[in-house]
C-alpha cells in the first residue's frame, strides 16, 4: 500500500485489518457495538530515533501482520482505509 504519510522517530504506520461482519446466534451486531480490531499490517516505519536521539532497530518490517494496543496511536482515515500512527512500543506481537 502506498501512502502519503511518513511516520517520524520511533513511530510506525499500520493499516487496521477489519474483521468480517460478526454474527452471534443469527443476530447481526451493529457497528457501534463491535470491538475495534487489534490486528494491523505495517505500512511504513519512522527513522527509529527515540526521544534521546539514539537510533533503535525496529523489530517489525513493512508487510508484517501485528497485534496492536487497543487504545494506542492516532487513527487517520484515507479513503476506505483506517491507518494508525503509533509508537513501536504499542505493537504487542507479530502474527505468524
Amino acid at each position: 500500500m502506498k501512502t502519503d504519510i511518513k511516520p517520524v522517530g520511533n513511530r510506525v504506520l499500520v493499516k487496521k485489518i477489519e474483521e468480517k461482519e460478526q454474527i452471534k446466534g443469527g443476530i447481526i451486531i451493529p457497528d457501534a457495538a463491535k470491538e475495534a480490531s487489534q490486528e494491523a499490517e505495517v505500512v511504513a516505519l519512522g527513522s527509529g530515533r527515540n526521544d534521546e536521539g539514539k537510533v533503535l532497530e525496529f523489530e517489525v518490517k513493512v508487510g508484517d501482520r501485528v497485534l496492536i494496543s487497543k487504545y494506542g496511536g492516532t487513527e487517520v482515515k484515507r479513503g476506505d482505509d483506517t491507518l494508525v500512527v503509533l509508537r513501536h512500543d504499542d505493537i504487542l506481537a507479530i502474527l505468524g
